[in-house]
């Protein structure tokens, strides 16, 4: 719908103020085709208007509620799998795995290198527990303890 057909709308239901009412008249005088819209939308809201609304019978919720309550519930399907099916599918996929695993083991190469085992145990932890890093978290465990302590307490406060 475009603006001009929804201030004509407006118009004609009585939503405009005083300015907008003026300058739709003066539109509406000036232009012959507004003029033309303006009076196929009034010949349209007084069709509208003649129309008598149908409303359901005073059973209507009764009886649509009943005809509801009649029909069958609707149950979960209940279907019977062969387990042969099953185990076929599973033994297919368990024989292709080992399979696989066979022709890995007989292309693979199987000798174990020889490696040099050099461990370093000196971390220079002086680096990174500092006492900034100790009350770090001294004070979150006294947070998460006092969080503990709180549940505790409330649980015990419940209980009674």
């Amino acid at each position: 719908m475009n603006t001009i057909e929804q201030q004509l709308w407006d118009y004609i239901d009585g939503n405009l103020d005083d300015s907008s009412k003026k300058a739709i008249e003066e539109k509406i005088e000036s232009n012959a085709k507004i003029k033309s819209q303006y009076e196929d939308l009034l010949k349209l809201n007084l069709v509208f208007n003649a129309l008598d609304l149908d409303e359901p019978s005073m059973s209507f919720n009764r009886n649509v509620m009943e005809i509801i309550a009649l029909a069958p519930a609707p149950v979960a399907m209940k279907t019977k799998v062969d387990k042969k099916i099953i185990y076929s599918i599973g033994g297919f996929f368990v024989i292709s795995l080992l399979a696989l695993l066979g022709y890995v083991f007989y292309n693979a190469n199987l000798k174990m290198p020889q490696f040099d085992l050099k461990v370093n145990f000196d971390f220079h932890l002086e680096k990174y527990i500092t006492p900034t890093a100790i009350y770090a978290f001294l004070f979150a465990d006294l947070v998460i303890g006092l969080i503990f302590l709180d549940q505790f307490l409330r649980k015990k406060a419940a209980q009674k």
